[in-house]
Formats: structure tokens, sequence, C-alpha cells
């Protein structure tokens, strides 16, 4: 996936936010925090992985889907925008 070598330390370095973040839900649970303050580190959560993925995804669509070697026509490249877009809605 040369999406993904190509922005492999830019992953990576999210992944290892998200597991500082998964660290401080557990921490928060053991020393019984408030529920309120352990709900918002788990939104959290759950907003930096919805972006890791909306990333890899519009890789995913603009390498895999649209093939980067042919010029798309101005239909396609509208619709890759519209799914992305699409996506990036739900996931936030």
């Amino acid at each position: 996936m040369a999406h993904t070598k190509k922005d492999k330390v830019k992953l990576l370095n999210r992944v290892n936010r998200i597991k500082g973040q998964v660290n401080a839900i557990e921490k928060a649970l053991e020393a019984d925090d408030d529920c309120s303050r352990v709900l918002q580190t788990i939104a959290a959560c759950r907003g930096a992985i919805n972006g890791l993925m909306a990333e890899v995804l519009e890789g995913h669509v603009r390498f895999h889907v649209v093939d980067p070697r042919r010029k798309p026509t101005t239909e396609q490249a509208e619709a890759t925008e519209e799914l992305i877009n699409l996506v990036n809605r739900y996931l936030k």
C-alpha cells in the first residue's frame, strides 16, 4: 500500500497518540475517576481512531479506487471528493 508507506511515520505517530489515550482511559478507570472524565477521554480516543481511519481510507480511495496513474475525468474527481467528504463527515 503505497499511500501507507509514504505516510508511515505520520500514521504511526497517530497510533502512538491513540495508545496514550487508551492508557489514560485505563488509568482513569483504575483511579476511580469521575465518569464524566472517563467518558471524555473515551470520546477523545474514539475521535482519534476515527481520524486515523478517515486518513487511511482517503488514501485507499485516492490510490486504489481511483487509479492515480490515469487522469480522472471531472466527474470521477468530483465523485471521489464527494465520497471522501462523506466518509469524513460520517467519522466525525
